[in-house]
């Protein structure tokens, strides 16, 4: 088995992959990953034109230390394959992340996989591209698990609500923010996705969130996805970006508590002890593991 990579997801920019325009400022963004998307952002007449002018994208800006995706058409369409070819042959070297949307089953991931092992062997590749998984489907709620354990190339898995609550039948009215539901209307789909990730050993995405006008709704959405255990949050907008940043960045105070907290205990082990007490608080080893989560967070952002 290969080890995945491990990479800041806090917030993941959208992209459509036919404009030159949006994608010169997503480059220039403060996103940790960029997805230049070929799947709903782009119409049907539209989308073999933007295959190049992703490639062109992908291979002339100066994207930093961005994550560098690229959102595929769903595998039922007749672009998928094509999506793939085209645009890994072309850019490879400067491509991280496909990200397969209308995910299904493990079936879904498993062709892709197949697909780019094969492009990787013919042009002898250095380095895997990675894949992120969107689930917006009911019957891949089902099998969510089942999906996030299908690949070892697997890093992520992303809420989409939207096309999710068009499979469910959820009341129009009731999405973005001004739901009459009593609580979070998502809270079973991100807590049984969340489970899934964490189980597989990959990350949990929280999805988009369409009325960029409403920073505040935004935050309460980055908020409930960040407590659950998500890495980070879809934007559709450059004005969501710092928002999400802000939530799933864990704050220095956190991040020196954890140190502390990780050093006491480790010396208690060393006396001995199976816990330890510090600034008013029992530390033991599900406290330490607790804060271990911060503190992986904090290794992959560089805090």
């Amino acid at each position: 088995m290969n080890p995945r990579i491990k990479r800041p997801r806090r917030v993941e920019l959208a992209v459509p992959g036919s404009s030159e325009k949006m994608m010169a400022k997503a480059a220039e963004s403060r996103a940790d990953l960029v997805f230049l998307d070929l799947e709903d952002a782009v119409a049907p007449n539209a989308k073999v034109a933007a295959r190049d002018k992703i490639v062109t994208a992908l291979t002339t800006l100066n994207w930093g230390e961005k994550t560098r995706a690229v959102r595929i058409n769903d595998l039922t369409t007749p672009y998928a394959y094509e999506d793939i070819i085209h645009v890994v042959e072309q850019a490879h070297a400067h491509l991280d992340v496909i990200i397969i949307p209308k995910v299904m089953s493990g079936k879904d991931i498993y062709f892709v996989d197949t697909l780019l092992t094969q492009i990787e062997k013919k042009l002898k590749l250095p380095k895997r591209i990675g894949l992120e998984a969107l689930i917006e489907e009911v019957e891949a709620m089902i099998n969510v698990e089942q999906i996030a354990r299908s690949s070892d190339r697997l890093e992520a898995i992303i809420f989409g609500m939207g096309d999710y609550s068009a499979s469910q039948g959820i009341d129009v009215k009731s999405i973005g923010g001004e739901s009459p539901y009593p609580g979070d209307l998502w809270h079973y789909c991100r807590y049984k996705m969340i489970i899934a990730a964490r189980a597989a050993g990959i990350d949990a995405v929280d999805g988009p969130f369409g009325n960029f006008k409403n920073p505040e709704a935004f935050r309460v959405e980055c908020e409930r996805a960040n407590i659950l255990g998500c890495v980070g949050k879809w934007a559709i907008h450059p004005s969501q970006i710092d928002i999400a940043v802000e939530c799933f960045t864990p704050s220095p105070e956190d991040v020196d508590k954890a140190r502390k907290l990780a050093q006491a205990y480790a010396q208690a082990e060393v006396q001995g002890l199976g816990a330890v007490s510090m600034d008013g608080m029992l530390v033991d080893a599900a406290s330490v593991r607790i804060m271990g989560n911060i503190l992986k967070r904090a290794e992959i952002l560089g805090l």
